[in-house]
């Protein structure tokens, strides 16, 4: 394979990402981050105790302002394709003082996201090789923590050995869930229970929608490995609009199946629902779902550990965290991010297993994961709606078309409309739906951006601007 096009300085000197993603790395990245059968595992058995057949109206609902999302996000990569994504756009469009403020909601976003994923991949592993064994913290630990080393092999060996190992999970998780699909639909004439759907639980329904916001994130992966993409200002964001249709395309299938198939009393805060409607389907086969779901969540786990990394890697460049996050190594990613975030998540998974009187405290803020990701997308639905409307015209180097962005302009404030409405319920039912006290959390969290927004104002005086050419290759 032979370059034939301009390669940009990044990848001239080697202190910069290489552009290595092509669009065919990109979209099974970003529908292997949202994990769909991880997803409804995780967040089932909540969804069918608080709001039954109401599920489905529900996600559907919360999905308008994602799916419009992946189009805001499409047009700012086109503009402002760069590595630190949301944060950078901020700073290009609103100002310096708004991105610090969302680097702080973008770390604690995916930061919060990685131990609910590493923890779970643990437990799949055990059930899978040991059914009936009762394991300690340390084997529980160990299982967890050779996932998160498995998630670190790809991630330091470069972007592209990670593009290709998500397309070998990838590939097998489109299978399971087209059998499923098959499968689900051939039994429905046998295992058909009523459908009842009963006066709409208002509260019920709020819940769902809260906790459906980490079911229809992760998408967005594309927009960090912008720098990263042969096209930069043409591929990122594709992916992402695939992602975040495919991802409801995927749950339009899988729960009306499983709603529709088993019991909701069976399936109620069940720890894994998707294993309860597979024991419905084919009996005393559990392994045909669990390794499907066990691959589900380690792609899952790596996948979300990229954005923060690449995230971490713009600050750092940057000087927003210190500068150490900012360089790469001989395959030119930047290790020392990677290296630190699995390093930590790997020390709050430990606590939360060896240290009792923590866990429960670890539960309730690793559980706010999903309220600032909604943070994150609501910013960056209003900076779409600042450029859209004032921001572009403070920049004499980017041409808008005004008509065919009037439809996108509408979008954007409708999602940060529906986003800051869902923001404000998270303080109303997240007592109820995740925990007492998770309201003062978010709070003292919040409170905590602007204090790192002001300890860092004095950082990071310019924003990097990427400016890489296309990459063309033969071949």
């Amino acid at each position: 394979m032979t370059a034939v096009g301009l390669r940009s300085a990044q990848s001239e000197d080697g202190s910069r990402l290489e552009q290595t993603l092509r669009l065919r790395d990109l979209v099974p990245m970003s529908i292997s981050s949202v994990g769909p059968m991880f997803s409804v595992a995780a967040t089932g058995g909540v969804m069918a105790a608080q709001a039954g057949w109401w599920t489905l109206p529900a996600i559907g609902l919360l999905a308008v302002p994602f799916v419009i999302s992946s189009f805001v996000f499409r047009l700012l990569n086109h503009h402002f394709p760069h590595s630190g994504a949301s944060y950078h756009w901020s700073a290009r469009i609103i100002g310096r003082s708004a991105s610090r403020y969302q680097a702080w909601i973008l770390i604690l976003a995916y930061f919060l996201s990685i131990p609910p994923i590493a923890i779970p991949a643990g437990s799949y592993t055990l059930a899978l090789v040991a059914p009936h064994y009762d394991a300690p913290p340390v084997v529980r630990l160990g299982a967890t923590m050779f996932w998160i080393g498995f998630a670190a092999v790809p991630l330091l060996a470069g972007a592209r050995p990670t593009a290709r190992i998500t397309r070998a999970f990838f590939a097998i998780e489109m299978l399971s869930l087209a059998a499923l699909g098959v499968v689900g639909a051939l039994s429905w004439h046998r295992l058909a229970v009523p459908i009842r759907f009963g006066p709409p639980p208002i509260g019920g329904i709020l819940i769902v929608a809260v906790v459906a916001v980490t079911i229809l994130d992760g998408w967005e992966i594309d927009s960090y490995a912008a720098e990263e993409s042969r096209r930069p200002r043409s591929q990122p964001g594709i992916g992402g609009i695939i992602g975040a249709i495919g991802a409801l395309v995927f749950y339009a299938i899988l729960y009306p199946l499983m709603l529709g198939e088993t019991p909701l009393g069976s399936l109620a805060n069940s720890v894994d629902p998707l294993a309860v409607w597979s024991h419905r389907l084919l009996p005393g086969a559990p392994w045909l779902m669990l390794i499907p779901v066990l691959l589900s969540t380690a792609g899952g786990l790596w996948l979300t550990s990229y954005i923060l990394t690449r995230a971490m890697y713009a600050m750092g460049r940057e000087q927003l965290v210190p500068a150490v996050f900012g360089k790469l190594n001989h395959h030119r990613v930047p290790h020392v991010a990677i290296t630190v975030t699995l390093g930590a998540a790997l020390a709050v998974v430990a606590a939360q297993l060896f240290i009792s009187s923590l866990s429960s405290f670890f539960v309730l803020v690793l559980s706010a994961a999903g309220f600032f990701l909604l943070a994150e997308f609501f910013i960056d639905s209003l900076t779409a709606g600042v450029f859209l409307t004032v921001g572009h015209r403070k920049m004499p180097d980017v041409q808008l078309h005004r008509h065919g962005h009037r439809l996108l302009l509408v979008g954007s404030l409708f999602s940060t409309a529906v986003m800051g409405a869902l923001l404000v319920g998270f303080f109303l039912v997240g007592p109820h739906a995740i925990g007492g006290g998770v309201d003062w959390i978010f709070g003292v969290l919040l409170v905590l951006g602007l204090v790192f927004a002001w300890l860092t104002r004095k950082r990071g005086a310019a924003a990097f601007r990427f400016a890489g050419d296309d990459v063309t290759v033969e071949g």
